[in-house]
């Protein structure tokens, strides 16, 4: 990415109007966010499916209120329409893809929230206005963030607009197949892929890679059923003893992932601080962090491996017996450029390989691996963004990664290679995405609608610059 010092000074008189536009339009996005946070839109099975219908028809309405054109949709078998639309490019212009997704999480322990999960709720956070609701930051202020940049142009944007707004992206959906299957209706000379945010509010984040992700289990049967523990412990083979001891090497004593093939490299970008990693994930006093380097290292370009579920005897029903069976699912995050599958057949040959006490394990992939990402950082997308983001926040913005898989955005890439992927958004590191008390800052999402707004203008730019 080059330098872009000073670069707000190079947005014309016409962005800056935008960028007052697009800042007086808050309170009003910040209104109708509410009103979309409020419809409980969780897409997974046994969940009123109306709920999903009714955010899709929110937002099919703010669409077609910004000026968007021929909304319509991609319907795919067993999942809510993703919203699809167009804003035709001027002459000459690019175009670009805007993404996000209007389902959410389910909200977990309602017990755990300090107010209804889906009654959205203003307050203040350290002297900053906030809203508190599940899916506000993940992925609803997002839509907005793109909606209040359309509206910020009146409907006609200096580039060309391709709406694709996912329906199940938090359950999972067939569109993580359909990109490579139909890349005429994703042709872009951008993508604009909200689903992401800053390293830390007020800070500009572009992020840069993604990790990959696969699932596998392990499962062993050792006895025909449960056996006295005083008669038989001892030399009958324990199922959870396997297990356990399979599991242990996984890691070394430092934590650090410990099986052979898998990609690690040293990270360069931005990362948390030990304290805002500690405060975020929750992290009880005392306790270490596991492995070894950077924080971004552990996080981002290297691998981890996390036992997700243990299938055994409870505790509270524990007798005194030798447990005959066991199993376990584990979750391995994989560096962004290293082919999912790849390291799945990596973690599969350590595990066959390992045989507790004697005892074979059954080895078996749960679900589809999906790769990761890693972006490209010299276009003139990723130079407009970076100038945007320059004058909406009055810093320049820095590179992150992502521990989290986004199948769709390795689809999108594979389906058009040409166009230039750009992760961000209005969520930041505290805002509690997928947990309890979820919430987002109105600062950043104003922010946020002011990067984008200014990005199209910079972009369409830059754009006729190359000729």
């Amino acid at each position: 990415m080059r330098d872009v010092e000073g670069d707000a000074d190079a947005v014309s008189a016409d962005a800056m109007s935008v960028e007052a536009r697009a800042r007086a339009l808050t309170p009003d996005l910040v209104a109708e966010l509410e009103r979309l946070a409020a419809v409980p839109s969780i897409a997974f099975p046994g969940c009123p499916p109306h709920e999903v219908a009714r955010a899709h028809d929110h937002v099919v309405r703010m669409l077609t209120e910004a000026g968007v054109r021929d909304v319509g949709a991609i319907r795919l078998p067993d999942t809510p329409p993703v919203v699809t639309g167009t804003i035709p490019a001027p002459e000459g212009a690019p175009t670009v893809l805007l993404y996000a997704h209007y389902d959410v999480q389910p909200p977990g322990d309602e017990s755990l929230w300090k107010s209804p999960p889906f009654t959205p709720t203003p307050f203040e956070e350290d002297g900053r206005k906030a809203v508190r609701a599940r899916g506000i930051a993940d992925d609803k202020s997002n839509i907005m963030a793109h909606i209040g940049a359309i509206r910020a142009w009146n409907g006609r944007p200096p580039v060309g607009v391709r709406i694709v707004f996912e329906g199940a992206e938090e359950w999972g959906s067939p569109l993580d197949d359909y990109p490579v299957a139909h890349p005429g209706e994703f042709q872009a000379d951008a993508m604009a892929i909200a689903d992401m945010g800053n390293v830390r509010a007020g800070q500009p984040t572009l992020t840069v890679a993604l990790r990959g992700v696969t699932d596998v289990v392990i499962e062993v049967r050792t006895l025909e059923g449960a056996k006295h523990s005083g008669n038989f412990g001892g030399p009958a083979p324990d199922a959870m003893l396997a297990i356990v001891r399979a599991l242990a090497s996984l890691h070394d004593e430092n934590g650090d992932v410990a099986v052979e093939g898998l990609r690690r490299e040293p990270w360069t970008g931005a990362s948390y601080t030990d304290e805002e990693f500690r405060e975020a994930a929750g992290v009880e006093p005392g306790i270490p962090l596991l492995g070894t380097g950077t924080l971004g290292e552990r996080l981002w370009s290297g691998p981890a491996i996390t036992v997700t579920g243990i299938d055994a005897i409870p505790v509270d029903k524990a007798a005194g017996a030798c447990v005959p069976y066991a199993r376990a699912k584990i979750n391995l995050r994989v560096h962004p450029e290293q082919p999912a599958k790849e390291a799945e057949a990596a973690l599969v040959r350590h595990l066959k390989a390992q045989r507790p006490f004697g005892i074979p394990l059954t080895v078996s992939v749960a679900g589809e691996a999906g790769d990761g990402y890693r972006a490209g950082t010299g276009g003139p997308a990723m130079e407009a963004i970076a100038a945007a983001m320059h004058a909406a926040y009055g810093t320049d913005p820095v590179q992150m990664a992502a521990g989290g898989a986004i199948p769709l955005v390795s689809a999108l890439h594979k389906a058009v290679p040409d166009a230039e992927m750009l992760l961000f958004g209005a969520q930041d590191g505290k805002c509690n995405l997928h947990a309890p008390n979820e919430r987002v800052l109105v600062s950043e999402l104003e922010n946020t609608v002011v990067a984008e707004a200014l990005f199209f203008a910079e972009f369409a730019a830059r754009w006729g610059d190359r000729r």
